[in-house]
């Protein structure tokens, strides 16, 4: 609002740059322009303020669809005011000169109208749509309707009027309608959670199932693998206890070898030893053989004196000792005879 100041009989008026001021002398216009500053004299002088800025109205207005269903619209619509002159010779801007305010309620008067305008476009297009139609488009659709049908409306024109916007934030069924609208909804959404529940727990028990039978199979594959290693270990140990038994018999054969060796060779030397007895026994036989038994009957006293250990008593007679006495004389005469040859 403008600032007035009291100077006795004069008084100063300043206004906001988004303010129009009209100034009129006595019944006639004086001067007209925004953000103006000047003196002037209460008793002879009217001013009225006309707001240029863009003012946003807020609107709530409520309609009835085409199948008798009670909704509610809910927007704001932005004007301004671009012909102020002609829009002050229509609604009265005047301002009191004491305190600066409105005479009266030009801007509630225009909010006023323009809301009324607003909801008829609205309610026009509403009631020829169902319900279900104006929720699914009702913002974009009542929003088209109140702009279009404001701007081309000529008495806003015909005022100085311009609508700059429409926005409109909502179009909302009554409570229970909406409720009942919900319903179906809930309920899909309701049979979607518990498919999807269902569904999370069938992933659950699947996931459940394949890990049980991955830990299955683990143990399987432990087993056999449990399984392999012990058939290899008893492999080993067969082996082992194979290569232990090759092992000592081939120890045994060569033992064995070695004692039949041992033996052989004892056998053969025992053989050669008992075969050189033999030989040295069928020597002194076959000297033996060619002596006279005078001889053999000396030497075999000589034997048997040598292993008689004691002798008691030994009787000789003359028919024993003469001739052998006569044999030897002999004997030892026959072999001076012949050395004395071989000498010779």
């Amino acid at each position: 609002m403008a600032e007035i100041r009291n100077f006795l009989v004069c008084r100063h008026i300043r206004a906001e740059r988004s303010a129009h001021l009209l100034v009129f002398k006595r019944g006639e216009l004086a001067r007209s322009g925004r953000g103006l500053a000047l003196w002037f004299l209460p008793l002879s002088t009217s001013i009225a303020e006309v707001p240029v800025d863009d003012r946003e109205l807020t609107f709530l207005f409520h309609a009835r669809t085409a199948d008798f269903q009670d909704v509610s619209a809910q927007g704001v619509l932005t004007y301004r005011v671009n012909a102020p002159e002609t829009l002050a010779e229509r609604i009265d801007f005047s301002i009191d000169l004491s305190e600066g305010g409105f005479k009266k309620e030009p801007l509630e008067q225009l909010a006023a109208m323009l809301t009324e305008l607003a909801q008829q476009l609205a309610v026009a297009w509403i009631g020829k749509s169902p319900v279900r139609e104006v929720l699914r488009h009702g913002q974009d659709a009542v929003r088209s309707a109140i702009a279009e049908g404001l701007v081309v409306d000529d008495a806003l024109v015909a005022m100085g009027l311009e609508i700059v916007s429409v926005r409109v934030s909502a179009v909302r069924p009554t409570p229970d309608l909406e409720k009942a609208l919900e319903l179906p909804s809930r309920e899909t959404i309701q049979q979607q959670a518990d498919e999807a529940t269902f569904q999370r727990r069938a992933m659950a028990v699947e996931k459940e199932r394949a890990i049980q039978e991955n830990e299955l199979q683990n143990r399987i594959e432990l087993s056999r693998r449990e399984a392999s290693l012990i058939e290899q270990h008893g492999l080993n140990e067969r082996r082992r206890a194979e290569e232990a038994a090759a092992a000592q018999r081939i120890s045994e054969e060569s033992k064995a070898e070695g004692r039949r060796l041992e033996t052989e060779t004892t056998a053969e030397r025992i053989r050669k030893v008992e075969e050189a007895k033999v030989e040295a026994e069928r020597a002194r036989m076959a000297v033996y053989r060619d002596m006279p038994t005078s001889v053999m009957a000396g030497l075999a006293a000589r034997e048997l004196a040598g292993k008689l250990q004691r002798i008691e008593h030994l009787n000789i007679s003359p028919e024993l000792l003469g001739p052998s006495l006569l044999k030897l004389i002999d004997v030892g005469t026959k072999r001076l005879g012949d050395e004395a040859a071989g000498g010779t």
